[in-house]
């Protein structure tokens, strides 16, 4: 048998894997294209995850009391933990984690567009809780049943933690609208500021979403964006009802025959400026990851460094 013919029987393998619902796992032939599509989709879902500590670790030293200390540490410290679960997916491809690294701070690889967005108050941080972290479970849940196996079973234990993350952060806009007409103001304020950015976290409208179609095909996005923004809107009305807070959408109204939500124009040209780095915060976000990352070499070459006498 040529090496052609040994290729074909491996893509049909492929190829029947992926038809059937079963997963690909890391000693398994994969084309290059899916290997590839798959380390750029979970190292920017990781850098995400490392760039997100940022907004919200940014009120860990000012948070009102011992309790919301105690619960926003331990958020930030979830959100770190997935960056390594998923780094750890993104290697079993084949990827080093220093490279990954060097790719974003280098700005040679992407991460959410939200968290280019400052945290001005502390009713920020509620409102990621409930909109950012609600988008993302729209997005992520779906992910459970990715075709890449690592990915799929990362994606299970992450998105336990979001969940219990947005019902956190929920609960802290409750406690807040129950205060002060001043509080009740931070909450709406936050709510308007972060509305629109949480419906860009999908990405592009699908007719301008060049991965999509692929991705799809192999198992490795369920949803198209479209749809996934739509189920969001649809989550999130009735959240806002109960929360007494009002979505900065004059367009945003019940459509009967459709059965959904339906919602105004999200401003592409922002969307696009983000990405492109021109964000409230991008510079800073990345260059704060870049310094943290340059002050702990010496704490990985001590690690390395133990780990080789271990090994002599």
């Amino acid at each position: 048998m040529t090496a052609v013919d040994d290729n074909t029987v491996l893509e049909q393998h492929f190829d029947a894997t992926i038809e059937h619902e079963k997963r690909i796992e890391p000693r398994d032939w994969m084309p290059d294209k899916y290997r590839a599509s798959m380390i750029r989709q979970i190292a920017q879902h990781a850098h995400s995850e490392i760039i997100g500590m940022q907004p919200e670790g940014n009120w860990i030293t000012r948070a009102p009391s011992l309790r919301r200390k105690a619960i926003l540490l331990a958020k930030v410290q979830d959100e770190a933990g997935h960056g390594m679960y998923l780094y750890s997916a993104a290697e079993t491809l084949g990827a080093d984690r220093a490279d990954l690294t060097e790719r974003l701070i280098g700005n040679r690889q992407k991460y959410s567009s939200i968290f280019n967005y400052p945290t001005l108050t502390y009713a920020d941080v509620g409102v990621i809780g409930w909109l950012v972290d609600g988008a993302a479970i729209c997005n992520q849940v779906p992910l459970c049943r990715s075709s890449y196996g690592p990915y799929a079973r990362a994606m299970v234990r992450i998105c336990k933690e979001e969940s219990f993350h947005q019902r956190q952060g929920y609960e802290l806009l409750m406690t807040m609208m129950r205060g002060t007409e001043a509080q009740r103001e931070m909450v709406q304020d936050a709510t308007n500021r972060f509305w629109w950015p949480s419906l860009m976290m999908f990405g592009p409208p699908d007719d301008q979403s060049p991965n999509t179609a692929q991705s799809m095909a192999w198992g490795t996005k369920r949803h198209t964006n479209d749809e996934l923004r739509q189920r969001f809107v649809d989550m999130s009305v009735p959240q806002a009802e109960k929360l007494g807070v009002t979505l900065p959408d004059p367009d945003l109204r019940w459509n009967e025959v459709r059965g959904h939500y339906d919602f105004g124009p999200v401003d592409w040209s922002e969307f696009a400026e983000v990405i492109k780095g021109n964000g409230p915060c991008n510079v800073q976000r990345v260059a704060h990851r870049r310094a943290a990352h340059d002050e702990g070499a010496w704490v990985r070459e001590a690690a390395l460094a133990h780990a080789a006498k271990g090994r002599a």
